[in-house]
């Protein structure tokens, strides 16, 4: 028994010395429980967003005439203001065209100027004569053929040589009557009418030079508004017809967002509605925009299954909305975010 109670007296000690597990597992598991925690924490999905582009309106820069391209004022890239000139056409068949109706106009203002002026002086100096001479004429058959009454009235003179005296002086004042019509004639020179119609063919002339020289001015190309030529389509030398686009310009002054947008979203969206969306390239700068179109899409959406939406296909809808406000340095090809909850809610 001795030696029982000795030995059980020696193992006592080390069993009191064994160290405790408790504390150890406690803090293994806090530190699992936090490492989760941050995983879950950082794998956490984030707002769902639909991703819009920006866009502009653009315009084609063209001509009316055809012609070949003498030169070009811009390059892509160059900002252009409304009325800068871009571009300049060769065109020598206006040209002749130009000259051959100024000529037609010439023709016609001589013809107007002959009209106006009225005959040479010498012309209407001889018809004066004509009357003067003439006036005289009757004049002394006046007196010739007074006396010759008084004459036939004493018995004197016959009938017959009153009557041969009445007839010369009324023929007398008739060729006075000629001469005068002569006269006026010769210093009117035309009839109105004539002259009417001289002045209508100058009229038609003019405006006839009036439409080539408009035509000749479409060979100088300008901008019609401001922006950022981002197309040059054509070279110096090239040919081109009536209509060809020359450049293409971005109005950077008119930007638009276009967003896809499924059909489960629309409740909330209407023309007028404004919605906010972020724009990464600007330092996710948000920027609100109000939707002034909404059309739907030829095909339908595909991002989920017909069994996941309860047996039918969500339809795309094109949206387009313009900034409410203008925003530096917003320009085309930039990307729009726009978060699905704020779009359900109309924001």
């Amino acid at each position: 028994m001795t030696e029982a109670n000795d030995a059980a007296s020696a193992d006592a000690p080390a069993a009191k010395k064994a160290p405790s597990r408790g504390p150890g597992l406690v803090v293994v598991g806090l530190v699992l429980l936090a490492l989760l925690a941050l995983v879950l924490w950082l794998t956490r999905p984030g707002p769902a967003y639909l991703q819009g582009q920006i866009e502009v309106d653009t315009v084609r820069v063209s001509s009316k005439i055809g012609g070949r391209v003498a030169s070009l004022e811009a390059v892509q890239g160059d900002n252009v203001e409304q009325g800068q000139l871009m571009a300049v056409l060769y065109t020598p068949e206006m040209d002749d065209t130009s000259r051959q109706v100024q000529a037609q106009v010439d023709a016609a203002a001589a013809v107007v100027g002959l009209a106006r002026a009225g005959a040479r002086e010498e012309t209407i100096q001889a018809a004066r004569a004509q009357l003067a001479a003439a006036e005289s004429v009757a004049e002394l058959a006046a007196q010739t053929s007074r006396r010759i009454e008084r004459l036939y009235a004493d018995g004197v003179v016959p009938a017959q040589r009153r009557d041969e005296v009445l007839t010369q002086a009324r023929a007398s004042r008739a060729e006075a009557e000629v001469a005068r019509e002569a006269l006026r004639v010769a210093e009117s020179a035309v009839r109105p009418e004539e002259l009417e119609a001289a002045e209508a063919q100058l009229r038609q002339a003019q405006e006839g030079l009036a439409a080539v020289k408009s035509l000749l001015a479409e060979n100088h190309v300008f901008a019609p508004a401001d922006g950022s030529v981002t197309v040059k389509v054509v070279e110096p030398g090239e040919l081109v017809g009536p209509g060809f686009p020359l450049f293409v310009v971005a109005r950077l002054d008119r930007p638009w967002v276009v967003l896809n947008i499924r059909e489960d979203l629309m409740s909330a969206i209407s023309i007028g509605r404004r919605i906010s969306g972020e724009v990464p390239a600007l330092g996710r700068q948000s920027v609100d925009f109000e939707i002034y179109f909404i059309a739907p899409m030829a095909d339908f959406a595909t991002w989920r299954s017909a069994r996941d939406l309860g047996g039918f296909d969500l339809k795309t809808f094109e949206i387009r909305a313009r900034p409410v406000e203008s925003v530096e340095g917003l320009r085309p090809g930039m990307s729009v975010l726009f978060a699905e909850e704020r779009l359900r809610a109309g924001q």
